[in-house]
Parts: C-alpha cells; structure tokens; sequence
C-alpha cells in the first residue's frame, strides 16, 4: 500500500500539520487523543491522531494477551515488540513526511472516523 501525498490542511494547533502529526505518535494514545481533541480543522492532523490512537490501543492489547499466555506468548513478545517499535518510529516519519499512510485493514476505518470527530 502506497502512502498518500498530501499537501496538509492548516492545523488549529498554530503547529506545521506536518510537526503535529509526527506528534500524534510521540506518547502512543495519549498525544493522539490530546491532538483529535485540541485540532478543530486539519483533517491531516485527525487522521493521524486517530491512527495513533487505534494502533497504540491494539498493541497495549495484544501485548496484555500475550503477557497471559506463559510460554508462546513471551516467544511472540519478543517479534512483536521490536516490530511494534519499528512501525511507531515509521508512522512518525510518514507524517513528518507529510504522508497520510493508513494501516492495512484499519486505514480505512481510521479515516472515515477521523472524518466524523
């Protein structure tokens, strides 16, 4: 799936759409739900705080899942982690970037919510 170019509406923030959107994904949920609240007008700046907020929360998820399975689970922990890692720093570069990448199977879900906040 290829990233969309987009050129970035103006946040409310006073912040370049751009520098709140890698934001968006700097403290996980938490800067997500901070930026969907405070943006009033940048559909960029909310497609990504939502994303952030979506993705963060399924792997909070996964790994309390994980963390109840003895023996698999901390194999799986161990693969999914440093993936986890690697896509966190990978949609902080995209949206700095000024990409809008959606997530397979959640993008697109992700988009039409962030539309309806």
């Amino acid at each position: 799936m290829q990233p969309i170019h987009v050129n970035p509406d103006p946040s409310s923030t006073g912040l370049d759409p751009k520098v709140a959107g890698l934001l968006c994904y700097l403290l996980g949920f938490i800067t997500g739900i901070i930026f969907l609240v405070i943006e009033k007008k940048s559909s960029f700046v909310k497609f990504h705080a939502m994303q952030s907020i979506v993705v963060f929360a399924l792997i909070i998820v996964v790994s309390l899942v994980l963390g109840i399975i003895p023996v698999i689970g901390l194999l799986v922990s161990l693969v999914i982690t440093p993936l986890a890692f690697i896509l966190w720093i990978a949609l902080m570069l995209l949206a700095l970037q000024g990409k809008r990448f959606k997530l397979p199977i959640i993008g697109d879900w992700v988009e039409g919510q962030a539309r309806n906040f």
